[in-house]
């Protein structure tokens, strides 16, 4: 005789109330939304915890943050929760509200995935946008509350699944009466001293340049920073300084551009989680963003 082992299913009723709680850490306002007391939502997030077999939230200090495994539970509750109402809406014949999450930079956006998300919504797929940092992009998505996103990343961690778009060079941007404009390319070493318009300290793109121009000896003198392309380049076409871009960029005709040697490539990724069970419009999306693949 063969064996089978029992296993329970998570009570959706409780990953419900976990995935309100979680929306905030806060069990008070996660009791407003669901109008249940706020002892109810902590012996449900409790119940689900036992039944799981795992500590879902941790507190430090004042704080109260997700582990690793309430993390996990609150993107597999998501997933199922939206299931289960599609699933439910289907069965009434009631049209399905629910909207496809995208998370992305401002880049990404601008530059990288436009095309894929007009001929999204040509599609009639209902897209949300959500306009993030990287670490933004990879929480949303492990957390469940984006079904795809796209973003600068060396490789995507193991739990999202990735798929290369595009690999970009750097570009230094300056005005056309510049005397760099008339270069063919450039070196780290011709910043030496150049006023640089840059991203604030902890952007990947910051990051970057600090690290190899102090390799290379170079002094960057950061005159401005500043968040996102277009403001950057407005501040260059005002004389604030020079900009170091990604050659993604649509550069404006009062502006010159010039290969900058000497900074690794970028690679702009489309990210999902790996193993979820995506609902065929996450699928017809994650199509639409794969097939940017290599374009621009």
């Amino acid at each position: 005789m063969i064996h089978h082992e029992i296993r329970f299913t998570p009570n959706l009723e409780w990953l419900r109330t976990f995935v309100a709680f979680a929306e905030t850490m806060s069990f008070t306002r996660a009791a407003e939304e669901l109008h249940l007391s706020q002892p109810a939502v902590h012996v449900q997030v409790k119940k689900l915890a036992d039944q799981l077999g795992v500590e879902l939230y941790r507190r430090r200090g004042k704080v109260l943050e997700l582990t690793d495994e309430g993390v996990r539970a609150v993107a597999f509750g998501r997933e199922l929760l939206e299931r289960s109402d599609r699933f439910l809406d289907e069965l009434r014949a009631i049209p399905h509200a629910q909207p496809t999450v995208v998370a992305a930079g401002e880049g990404a956006l601008l530059y990288v995935i436009g095309d894929a998300m007009s001929r999204a919504l040509r599609a009639e797929l209902r897209i949300q946008l959500r306009v993030l940092d990287t670490a933004g992009v990879i929480q949303a998505l492990q957390r469940g509350e984006a079904h795809a996103g796209v973003t600068v990343l060396e490789e995507p961690p193991s739990d999202l699944e990735g798929c290369a778009l595009v690999e970009s060079g750097s570009l230094l941007v300056v005005p056309r009466a510049h005397p760099l404009a008339r270069r063919r390319t450039l070196r780290l070493s011709d910043l030496d001293g150049l006023p640089l318009i840059a991203p604030p300290r902890g952007a990947r793109q910051r990051e970057l340049l600090d690290s190899f121009t102090r390799a290379a000896g170079v002094r960057a003198n950061i005159v401005v920073e500043a968040r996102g392309w277009p403001l950057t380049l407005r501040l260059v076409e005002l004389g604030v300084g020079a900009a170091v871009v990604n050659d993604v960029v649509r550069i404006p005709q009062s502006l010159a551009s010039v290969r900058l040697r000497g900074l690794p490539p970028q690679i702009y990724w489309a990210l999902r989680r790996a193993n979820a069970a995506p609902t065929a419009d996450a699928a017809s999306l994650w199509s639409l963003l794969s097939s940017t693949r290599g374009g621009r």
